[in-house]
């Protein structure tokens, strides 16, 4: 324990030694709805983190990264966020494509792509969601075919929903490329430039004005033949297992921005005389017990991560922590009452006001809360598969 305090100093005070100068603007930004909030001030934010060996952390050391336990990833990803460290530019390629990478890329693809993530120099969007294939992941309609005479794929088709796509430099694509296929089967998957002819790139407004979404159109763009990880028909398997990383231990640090956000809403409540109300003191109460819940929940997922992506507890998270930010949101908003209706320079209120925003579509990405439910009941639970038309 000793030696995990130690780590804690040691990172916090990397933190405020760094989070400081022209970087102090960064604190506390890019957080929900905010997410292409200060971007090239981000960018150099990542490769601030780079020269201090903080990206990665958790990787092996022979990928570049500090082979971290569990323990001191959840120490680090605590103080970043108790620092007030912005949100990550390279949290996918972090998160999701390096590990991704690490588990079933060739090694010609790890020494092409993982030192740009460890370096904060690339920066990847995720390629998965389309009009008619959101939670309905087994729906896409994105084609891939080979071109014979390289081996190359060309891609046509849309992707929806892309976060930050607009400031990024890769984006990894889950397409069809077996005709007449349908469901699980006949996907790849696929790495790909947005800087080339072909790829159009739409950001989407969102109510809390900005656009870190995107749609993504794709006619004919190229994916190099090097550029597939695993094989063709192998999409699949490798999207899911992508997806079973994004469970990992970064919600700690999403939790303590939560405890910030409640914090907030409790120091409002004490000036504007909210806290007098009974009802209110009992939804405080609720969001804290529930948040307390949410870490015991995550850290008995991540004490067992191999297994997490079949444990019961790691098939609620989801839908728990969704549901409940976004009920912190209209907590927030009957606690600002009337304020919480006008435009202001009090970055507390607007805060709020864009967690508010945001915290509408918790429920929706990642798995609308219907498929969250029938996972929990089909994988979790082993009731009957709900009757699903054909495709």
């Amino acid at each position: 324990m000793s030696d995990l305090n130690a780590f804690r100093a040691e990172v916090r005070e990397w933190m405020a030694g760094h989070l400081n100068g022209k970087f102090a603007e960064l604190k506390y930004r890019g957080g929900s709805g905010e997410g292409d909030a200060l971007p090239d001030l981000r960018k150099e934010w990542e490769q601030e983190l780079a020269r201090g060996r903080w990206t990665c952390p958790g990787w092996p050391a022979e990928h570049g990264g500090r082979g971290l336990s569990v323990a001191e990833q959840v120490v680090f990803q605590e103080e970043y966020s108790r620092a007030g460290g912005p949100g990550r530019m390279g949290h996918i390629g972090e998160g999701l494509m390096g590990p991704t990478l690490i588990a079933f890329g060739t090694e010609e693809q790890k020494k092409r792509f993982l030192p740009g993530i460890l370096n904060g120099t690339e920066f990847w969007a995720q390629g998965y969601s389309e009009p008619s294939a959101g939670s309905d992941f087994g729906n896409i309609k994105t084609r891939a075919r080979q071109d014979a005479e390289t081996g190359d794929w060309l891609v046509s088709g849309q992707k929806v929903w892309t976060s930050l796509a607009h400031l990024s430099d890769w984006i990894f694509v889950v397409a069809r490329c077996e005709e007449g296929s349908v469901g699980r089967n006949g996907l790849i998957f696929l790495l790909m430039p947005l800087d080339q002819p072909g790829v159009d790139i739409h950001p989407i407004k969102q109510i809390g004005g900005g656009s870190e979404f995107n749609s993504v159109f794709f006619d004919n763009a190229r994916a190099k033949a090097e550029h597939v990880v695993g094989q063709p028909g192998d999409g699949w398997k490798i999207a899911m297992a992508l997806l079973g990383f994004e469970r990992g231990i970064s919600t700690l640090g999403q939790q303590m921005g939560f405890q910030q956000e409640l914090d907030l809403i409790v120091d409002i409540a004490k000036e504007n005389g909210a806290d007098r109300s009974p009802a209110v003191r009992h939804r405080l109460a609720r969001a804290w017990v529930g948040l307390r819940a949410m870490r015991y929940l995550a850290m008995r997922v991540l004490s067992d991560e191999p297994a997490a992506d079949t444990r019961r507890e790691g098939l609620a998270y989801k839908f728990h922590w969704s549901n409940w930010h976004r009920d912190l949101g209209r907590l927030a908003m009957d606690v600002l009452g009337m304020d919480g209706n006008v435009i202001s320079d009090d970055p507390r209120r607007e805060r709020l006001q864009q967690m508010f925003l945001f915290a509408r579509a918790d429920t929706i990405y990642g798995g609308t809360n219907e498929i969250q439910l029938n996972i929990i009941a089909e994988q979790g639970l082993g009731m009957p598969r709900e009757p699903r038309g054909k495709s």
